[in-house]
């Protein structure tokens, strides 16, 4: 089991790895750590606030609306832009190259320990 500490670090970092213009989901996270999208979703909840949790979002790209207009003017200044139906963004325009962030993110865990995160 990873101590606590260290999943929220490595959670973390995989957002740090998403580069702006770029979405990535809760699931593409979980996968990507070894966790669930709501544990993702909760581990950014608690500790999200200084990485760009803007550039995380539900499977559909989407945000309910209150975090969606804290979001906006973020993604106004990356490029990001909200599909018609006003609840976020095309995910599949939008979505990092995830076999990118898959190496940018062992780059960034590398020694950080806590590897085996399926416990």
């Amino acid at each position: 089991m990873v101590d606590q500490d260290v999943l929220v670090e490595r959670v973390l970092r995989a957002v740090e790895q998403v580069p702006p213009g770029r979405v990535v989901s809760y699931g593409d996270l979980a996968g990507l750590v070894g966790i669930g999208p709501r544990q993702v979703g909760s581990l950014m909840r608690h500790w999200g606030a200084n990485v760009a949790w803007w550039r995380v979002t539900n499977h559909a790209g989407d945000f309910p609306a209150d975090l969606l207009a804290r979001a906006r003017p973020h993604w106004e200044r990356e490029g990001i832009e909200v599909k018609p139906n006003g609840l976020g963004c095309r995910i599949a325009a939008y979505r990092v190259d995830l076999e990118q962030l898959a190496r940018d993110y062992a780059c960034a865990t590398d020694g950080l320990g806590g590897s085996d995160t399926a416990g």
